[in-house]
């Protein structure tokens, strides 16, 4: 990408690294920048804007492998003397011979870095000499050229950035409550990711720059059916099963929710199948408002009992008055 270059930048110390940083550093260190001035988060902060397009304009050159030799030689020419940052009216490069005497460059004249580098250093895509012809008066040799070594240096094609898409499935009670979660992608790489609350099955995550060659990466999320509940919107459907003398006499239960189990109370009476309503326990949406939990009751009975327990049941029978088939005669 072309680059503006009328005054030198320090492309370490914009990304906050060392000169021999490696390139995972480098990648680190513009990820964090680019979160914390990217324009989503700074909408109508102009300095925050211009940063941002500092650390990427950094990342482009740093991350690319010729580009950032190039501009490690370049910088270390930088405070020579006679090396300015702009050019006195009327000068130029091959044409003016006392141009040549001040040493003066104007990387503004230049339509991209690699053109500059290539002109400020003396290398290029080849490793032929200049001479007076092409640029050096009186046959001198370019003053900014390396001289204990030839460095030839092509072209190298940038990997096309691409992105990815994965799917992942997670449980229920996860996707409510989001936070770390490791993942293993296809390709062998483990990452690990800061999940939000209140996933749902459907919803796609972005994760920048964890894609092919810098694209990103966007899970796919799936919730997992759980045995215990269930999803009506935002509304949680749990079934608690009470005992026959529970259901009789009414009073208080214990329920499970997702922060946990909690206390209810179920009048006398109450019928297989009736439901209450336990308000803001269900599942939240994207302002973090909550659906309510349905409690449905479900009255069992024991598969066996003792002979205590035998005995009061057929007392009971012999004086209840309740008739549920009294209009079946």
């Amino acid at each position: 990408m072309p680059l503006n270059l009328q005054n030198f930048r320090d492309y370490y110390e914009i990304l906050g690294v060392s000169k021999d940083a490696s390139y995972d550093d480098i990648r680190k260190a513009y990820r964090k920048l680019a979160l914390q001035y990217h324009p989503d988060r700074n909408q109508g902060n102009a300095e925050a804007a211009e940063k941002f397009k500092d650390i990427n304009e950094a990342k482009e050159v740093l991350l690319d492998e010729t580009r950032r030799a190039q501009y490690d030689e370049y910088s270390r020419h930088w405070k020579q003397q006679g090396f300015t940052s702009k050019t006195p009216k009327g000068a130029s490069w091959g044409g003016n011979k006392n141009n040549r005497s001040n040493g003066t460059v104007d990387p503004g004249q230049y339509s991209s870095f690699d053109e500059f580098i290539n002109q400020v250093i003396g290398v290029g895509t080849t490793s032929k000499e200049r001479t007076p012809s092409n640029g050096y008066a009186n046959g001198n040799a370019d003053p900014f050229r390396n001289t204990r070594s030839k460095v030839s240096y092509s072209a190298k094609e940038r990997p096309q950035r691409r992105d990815i898409e994965a799917r992942l499935t997670i449980p229920l009670t996860k996707a409510y409550q989001g936070g770390l979660e490791r993942i293993r992608l296809e390709d062998g790489r483990s990452l690990e990711v800061n999940m939000p609350s209140g996933m749902v099955t459907g919803q796609t995550i972005r994760l920048r720059d964890q894609g092919i060659n810098g694209g990103d990466l966007y899970l796919k999320i799936t919730v997992e059916p759980n045995s215990q509940f269930k999803l009506e919107g935002l509304n949680i459907l749990c079934q608690v099963p009470v005992t026959p003398s529970e259901a009789v006499l009414g009073g208080q239960i214990e329920a499970p929710t997702l922060d946990g189990p909690v206390k209810m109370s179920i009048p006398s009476g109450v019928r297989s199948g009736q439901r209450f309503r336990l308000a803001n326990k269900g599942y939240p949406n994207e302002a973090g408002k909550r659906g309510d939990q349905l409690v449905e009751i479900q009255i069992v009975t024991p598969r066996t009992i003792s002979d205590q327990e035998r005995e009061l049941y057929e007392k009971i029978r012999q004086i209840e008055t309740f008739k549920p088939r009294a209009d079946l005669l």
